[in-house]
């Protein structure tokens, strides 16, 4: 069975109005997986479209670098 790993993912959002640049950690098996997921929450959340979001970086990082607390709580098991 496959582990989850932890992805965080740097890129920008370009919508008509409004242009921001984003950070996320993400849970995924794989990375295309945390890009995916990443599509899911920012077009839910701010109701970006796919070809508005440039995921600029997708890299693994270990459990001691997450800086969100929940998936840091989710890495340790508690």
């Amino acid at each position: 069975m496959s582990e989850v790993k932890i992805f965080r993912i740097t890129g920008k959002i370009d919508k008509p109005n409004w242009k921001t640049s984003f950070k996320k950690e993400v849970r995924a098996l794989k990375p295309e997986d945390a890009v995916e997921k990443i599509y899911k929450e920012l077009g839910s959340k701010h109701r970006t479209k796919r070809f508005q979001i440039k995921v600029l970086e997708v890299k693994e990082i270990s459990p001691e670098e997450v800086t969100n607390p929940i998936i840091k709580k989710l890495a340790a098991g508690e």
